[in-house]
């Protein structure tokens, strides 16, 4: 068979293709939340050249492509840890989520609002353990559900469940003391 005359690649029942518009924006959303946008977009990028790269990998047995997906994109962060956590600091010694740029004049009073509400966020974020912050990020920005996660990060669903307590109790934690009077 001819490079041109081959057959698309097939994920089970999803063509590569088909995988790729239904996830990549949600994938990059997830991605620009955690990284600067440029380093999110490569990422992204890089998920599905190494899902294309890899049609095997993917066990329709398993669970579904989308969760797949987040498990190799979550993979490829994790490359990028370092940067994660310096950028996490910055937003803590700024003010400003390096996620939201533009001129947004109008938007400051409310982003003032939440930037003090929130300001020991990425403090938090960045003291927890990188498993802790997967399992969060993963449900909080990527809309996972319990066993889209365990299939992500390849982990038992009931570690998923004390991984997420552990961050949502540690990050309780750190803004109830981040706000002196005592408001959440």
């Amino acid at each position: 068979m001819t490079a041109s005359s081959s057959p698309p690649l097939a994920l089970g029942a999803d063509p590569l293709a088909a995988v790729f518009e239904r996830h990549y924006a949600e994938v990059y959303r997830y991605l620009a939340r955690r990284v600067p946008r440029a380093v999110a977009e490569d990422l992204a990028s890089e998920t599905f050249a190494q899902a294309a790269a890899r049609p095997g990998g993917f066990d329709p047995a398993r669970g579904s492509a989308r969760a797949w997906v987040f498990g190799i994109a979550t993979h490829l962060l994790s490359r990028h840890h370092r940067d994660e956590v310096r950028a996490y600091r910055a937003w803590a010694r700024t003010g400003v989520d390096p996620v939201t740029t533009g001129d947004e004049t109008e938007h400051v009073d409310a982003r003032v609002d939440a930037g003090r509400r929130a300001s020991g966020l990425p403090s938090a974020l960045a003291a927890m353990t990188d498993g802790d912050r997967d399992v969060l990020l993963l449900v909080a920005l990527a809309e996972l559900s319990y066993p889209e996660v365990a299939q992500a990060l390849d982990i038992p669903v009931g570690t998923v469940r004390s991984r997420l307590h552990r961050a949502r109790r540690d990050l309780r934690t750190a803004l109830s003391t981040d706000d002196p009077k005592g408001e959440q």
